[in-house]
């Protein structure tokens, strides 16, 4: 199968930038460069170009063409499933509370509600061959009428649960991670009788209009989870 025009454009531009060819900086040829060289219209160039932008190569000012973009060197790219990491998978949930709740500030703040806007806590225990290895809260905005299906929170991953009405391709994620030491709480929902940190992670969940849809905090043992990173 033939590669469109553009898609023959972006390939070869990205080759030079990556060999070197082209460094952080440069021009790149023209638009009318570019369509003599390939034999394609304007508007497929600018399909090309508009890729090589969107995937971080190259950035355009007006009046003056597209130049070489400087490779953002810290900039890596999460995967992140709660139920599973690269080494651990969670092969058991237990659920300990569906409740619905007033919030207090710092959760309203969270949701971007009112204090007087109910909100459905979920609290779960993951477990790997019988050991507890992570203390999970989920906080979601209440709506009346809202089924609350145990079975199903039981083993849902956050985004499945607050897609219900919303397309997943639609969703915006945002993480936060750092590390703490455990209250006697967590300790005891862990099983953790010494110093051992926490690795938490907060996931937050916006719909297209960027509005809030839930909030997340997962406590995992620091001895039974590891996250990756890549750059692209």
């Amino acid at each position: 199968m033939i590669n469109p025009v553009y898609l023959h454009i972006v390939e070869e531009i990205k080759q030079k930038i990556n060999s070197g060819y082209l460094k952080p900086g440069d021009a790149v040829a023209s638009e009318n460069a570019l369509g003599k060289e390939y034999g394609a219209s304007r508007m497929t160039v600018r399909k090309g170009l508009a890729i090589l932008a969107k995937d971080g190569y190259i950035y355009s000012i007006p009046g003056k063409g597209s130049f070489v973009q400087k490779p953002e060197l810290n900039k890596y790219t999460i995967y992140y499933d709660e139920m599973k990491n690269s080494i651990n998978t969670v092969d058991r949930s237990r659920l300990l509370e569906v409740n619905i709740i007033m919030p207090d500030e710092k959760l309203a703040g969270e949701l971007q509600i009112t204090r007087n806007k109910n909100v459905i806590v979920i609290r779960r225990l993951f477990f790997t061959e019988g050991k507890p290895v992570a203390y999970d809260i989920k906080y979601l905005p209440y709506s009346k009428g809202m089924p609350i299906v145990e079975e199903e929170i039981e083993q849902a991953t956050f985004p499945e649960m607050v897609s219900g009405n919303v397309s997943s391709f639609s969703l915006k994620k945002e993480l936060t991670i750092y590390a703490r030491t455990p209250d006697e709480e967590i300790k005891n929902y862990l099983n953790i009788h010494n110093d051992l940190a926490l690795l938490v992670i907060e996931q937050r969940i916006h719909n297209e209009e960027n509005k809030p849809i839930g909030f997340c905090v997962t406590y995992f043992r620091g001895d039974y989870i590891k996250l990756m990173g890549r750059s692209e």
